[in-house]
């Protein structure tokens, strides 16, 4: 079974950054995906192991950066230029296995337990 450890949520003023972390046992993907009050979890960036592949929601392109340290198993998701309507709670997802929805979250099988991101205006 996969173990995931995700950090780095918190509260910050709009336009202000955060980084959260997600330690993995293994994966293949990583992906984070949120969840507002009221609203249902929506995929925001995955990354496959390899590294040469990533994939972002339309709605953070540009804002947020994927990224990963093999050696530490821990792939990073540095959010800036943040807006209120990124406060959610964030979740990491792993598959071990190839996926062709990354983006998905059916596509995974092992979830964190979340932290939550919230942006004030």
């Amino acid at each position: 079974e996969v173990q995931l450890t995700e950090s780095g949520g918190g509260s910050v003023q709009a336009g202000g950054s955060l980084r959260l972390s997600c330690t993995a046992s293994e994966y293949t993907y990583i992906g984070w995906f949120r969840q507002a009050p009221g609203k249902e979890r929506e995929g925001v960036a995955t990354i496959y192991v390899g590294g040469d592949y990533t994939d972002y929601a339309d709605f953070v392109k540009g804002r947020f950066t994927i990224s990963q340290d093999n050696a530490k198993n821990t792939v990073y998701l540095q959010m800036n230029s943040l807006k209120p309507e990124d406060t959610a709670m964030y979740y990491c997802a792993a598959s071990r296995f190839l996926l062709n929805r990354p983006l998905q979250e059916t596509q995974y099988d092992y979830w964190g337990q979340g932290t939550q991101v919230t942006v004030s205006s």
